[in-house]
């Protein structure tokens, strides 16, 4: 049976911190003095950012101060999820935590964002997020039932893989310093995310930490940056709503399935109170027996509960409805990233970066055009 579209909700769309790795930098060195003279001696001709003048005579090279960027992002990673709950058309929820578990939930996406953005400071650049993407997430999972030896066996498996759009928006600054080439961005953003199988938008606070150096050409304004760092993210805890039916349970081969299911719990159920009534009294009171009973019933009345309810779903497939509630996470917050911009001069840049490790991979790209303010 396919079943429980729920964690392909979770998922954000993290393409929301694409800092271009632009910077105040202090220009140091004796073979830079003509440079250094030149910046303090010519007046700041923008409004933006604020103390830009101060920062010019201190001997600061600015960017321009404000920008544009298109950006492309894809991204793979673990989700872990608990206290999941399911109803149908409306009706009371089960809780399946004891019941269902997850081999593995992956979300993949992809999206297309612009990011406007200023240098209010000369050290703090803020910016919008303005995204569109298209997202899955592929599920591994079964449900488990108990006998009355508190041995768990698989009732029935199931993979399901859903796809959806969601739209973002979003905020974020990065505080940066830079002294001779060398740099450290500390880009941090929050985000909502919108699809039509939400109840309200899910939140998520991306945190990317970065130290890089940037090595001049020979060709006036035009150099490479480099860099090494790290991303987190964070998602809001609990998620709610609600799907069609029919695209959380595939009606070709759900009935066989839940018929069977629905029968082999009905005979669990025999052989557990077989195996209680079978007990004497005594051995009715010991705590071990007690309680092996009793979460072989919690578990049974449980999976019985959620297959009655899917069974009497399909028969009204085109109309009914699922409702959730979840918690859920990443598997590991952090991961390691590295990239490199290529500055073509102070107005275009053109930006990758890769990240890896832990139980998330993306890639990131964009283009940026940057003007005075």
């Amino acid at each position: 049976m396919k079943t429980f579209i729920i964690p392909s909700l979770l998922f954000l769309i993290f393409s929301s911190t694409l800092f271009g790795q632009v910077y105040s930098d202090k220009i140091v060195g004796k073979k830079n003095i003509a440079l250094l003279d030149s910046i303090k001696e010519k007046p700041y001709p923008y409004t933006l950012p604020i103390w830009g003048e101060k920062a010019t005579k201190k001997g600061y090279q600015l960017p321009y101060s404000a920008g544009v960027s298109v950006n492309y992002f894809w991204q793979e990673s673990d989700l872990t999820i608990s206290n999941l709950e399911v109803g149908f058309n409306n009706g009371p929820q089960y809780n399946l935590d004891q019941i269902i578990r997850f081999n593995s939930a992956v979300a993949t996406a992809n999206a297309v964002n612009i990011r406007p953005d200023i240098w209010l400071f000369p050290f703090l650049n803020v910016y919008g997020i303005f995204g569109k993407g298209k997202a899955s997430t592929a599920i591994d999972a079964g449900i488990w039932i108990p006998d009355a030896e508190n041995n768990w066996s698989e009732l029935m498996s199931f993979k399901t893989k859903a796809n959806f759009d969601v739209t973002t928006f979003g905020l974020g600054l990065t505080p940066t310093i830079g002294i001779g080439g060398g740099w450290l961005a500390l880009d941090m953003n929050m985000s909502w995310s919108d699809s039509d199988a939400l109840e309200k938008p899910a939140v998520a606070f991306v945190f990317g930490p970065r130290l890089g150096k940037t090595f001049k050409f020979r060709k006036p304004e035009s150099n490479i940056a480099v860099w090494v760092g790290a991303f987190r993210v964070h998602l809001n805890n609990e998620t709610t709503g609600s799907l069609p039916f029919s695209e959380v349970v595939p009606p070709n081969d759900a009935q066989e399935k839940v018929d069977n299911g629905i029968q082999k719990v009905a005979d669990t159920q025999v052989k557990v109170d077989d195996w209680w009534n079978g007990l004497s009294n005594a051995q009715k009171a010991n705590p071990a027996n007690k309680a092996k009973y009793e979460t072989a019933n919690r578990a049974l009345e449980t999976a019985g509960n959620l297959l009655n309810a899917v069974d009497g779903a399909l028969s009204t497939v085109g109309s009914s409805t699922v409702q959730y509630s979840l918690e859920k996470k990443q598997t590991e917050m952090w991961n390691f990233i590295i990239g490199s911009q290529y500055q073509y001069n102070r107005h275009i840049m053109l930006r990758a970066e890769v990240g890896f490790l832990g139980t998330r991979t993306q890639f990131m790209t964009s283009l940026q055009y940057r003007f005075g303010l």
